[in-house]
């Protein structure tokens, strides 16, 4: 088990530098699942939820100038 937390911990290291947060919370998850916990380490997920509703495309065709006779 130390060896796996030991690979996590030196992986996180690697994400860290390169500025990959979403990998560095995943590391952090699987780190908390084998019991390891450490005060750098980032804090629980939070859920986001969106609070405005996209617009809709909808398909419109535009009727073209009627000729003048």
């Amino acid at each position: 088990m130390n060896k796996q937390i030991n690979a996590l911990l030196q992986e996180r290291a690697g994400y860290v530098r390169r500025n990959l947060p979403k990998r560095v919370e995943s590391v952090d998850a699987a780190l908390r699942e084998l019991g390891f916990d450490h005060k750098h380490m980032s804090e629980e997920p939070q859920i986001e939820t969106a609070s405005v509703e996209p617009e809709v495309e909808k398909t419109v065709l535009k009727r073209g100038k009627k000729k003048k006779a």
